[in-house]
């Protein structure tokens, strides 16, 4: 699933696309919003929250996209055929450009004032105006005794971190992903800990995105994540791989036993 920092590029290349532009298509291939019709509405700008995607349109709509583990938006000029097939989830364009949904994994029609309806229960957003690290740790802090690598991913919790940033802020902050989120340390140390990550993500929400290139930030590679039973790049020993969490939301977790220690 793509981290939050790769959603917010892609809001910024909708928001270049698409802002200040009266559509000319709206192509909706789901079933419920199939017969919807946005022509001649101007889009008036796209904000990523977390993971998600609100695109909001003249008339007090707002299109909501989520492109959970593999969809993704492009941009091509207006006019270009549209491959693709049934991939393709939603399509909009304008005089210049059209932005297409690939296997994106929800797409929402629904009144801009009612965006709660589908992003209302997430937490802060590491990279968003609401960003407030106090109000994270006290979300963590609700469930001492869950590990903190699961704690971390809830985005109910804080929104748009990932696997990635989860690995890389937990080894930065030698911390177990198995460690309970009541024994990490006082209020002060979860704050600390998620604006660790609120860091890490704000120096590469630009790009380049690690999850295609490894490379977190310029002039610094991953420490853990994707080196499974490759040497710690601190003390030399294999990284470890496995899942953590509970059906279906377990994921992958990458950490060093030695640098990390339970």
């Amino acid at each position: 699933m793509p981290e939050g920092d790769a959603v917010y590029r892609t809001a910024k290349r909708l928001r270049a696309a698409l802002d200040g532009r009266a559509l000319t298509r709206s192509d909706f291939r789901v079933p419920r919003h199939a017969t919807a019709d946005l022509r001649g509405r101007r889009v008036l700008g796209t904000e990523s929250r977390g993971k998600h995607l609100l695109t909001r349109i003249d008339g007090d709509l707002t299109v909501h996209t989520h492109l959970r583990m593999d969809g993704s938006w492009q941009i091509h000029p207006a006019g270009r055929p549209v491959r693709g097939g049934d991939v393709i989830r939603l399509i909009l364009a304008n005089a210049e450009w059209q932005a297409v949904g690939v296997k994106l994994g929800m797409v929402d029609l629904l009144p801009t004032a009612r965006e709660d309806r589908v992003v209302g229960h997430l937490g802060p957003d590491l990279l968003g105006s609401d960003w407030d690290a106090g109000r994270a740790a006290a979300n963590l802090a609700g469930e001492p005794g869950r590990s903190i690598g699961e704690a971390l991913l809830d985005q109910r919790n804080l929104a748009g971190i990932g696997t990635i940033w989860r690995a890389e802020t937990l080894f930065i902050a030698r911390l177990s992903p198995w460690r309970p989120v009541g024994s990490v340390g006082s209020m002060a140390d979860l704050a600390e800990l998620v604006e660790l990550a609120h860091r890490l993500m704000e120096s590469c929400k630009e790009g380049p995105s690690p999850v295609t290139t490894g490379d977190p930030r310029p002039g610094r590679a991953m420490f853990v994540y994707g080196r499974a039973r490759r040497p710690c790049r601190v003390c030399g020993n294999p990284v470890g791989c496995r899942e953590i969490g509970s059906a279906p939301a377990e994921r992958l977790v990458y950490w060093c036993r030695t640098c990390q220690p339970s």
